[in-house]
């Protein structure tokens, strides 16, 4: 994955757009040195986005499984109320 600056991206923009369609090229924007955004191509972000919403079904799933086990000592109201104080 190749990595480019902010200002080197403003100059060749389209340039890399037509790598990241042409070659399927993966590119890591930086910031000052940092990394801040990834170019991707969009299928690929598709295929990233539909894995991230099965973890999501997942964690969703967990948590109700937790939730009807779940006894807590003191109610909403009673922690609101000691958070209070």
């Amino acid at each position: 994955m190749s990595e480019i600056g902010v200002r080197g991206l403003k100059i060749h923009a389209s340039e890399i757009v037509r790598e990241v369609k042409e070659k399927r090229a993966h590119y890591i924007v930086t910031h000052r040195g940092h990394p801040v955004a990834a170019i991707i191509p969009v299928e690929d972000a598709q295929t990233d986005l539909s894995t991230e919403t099965s973890v999501w079904d997942e964690l969703e799933r967990l948590g109700q499984q937790i939730s009807l086990d779940w006894k807590p000592s003191q109610n909403s109201a009673e922690i609101l109320s000691g958070m209070r104080r």
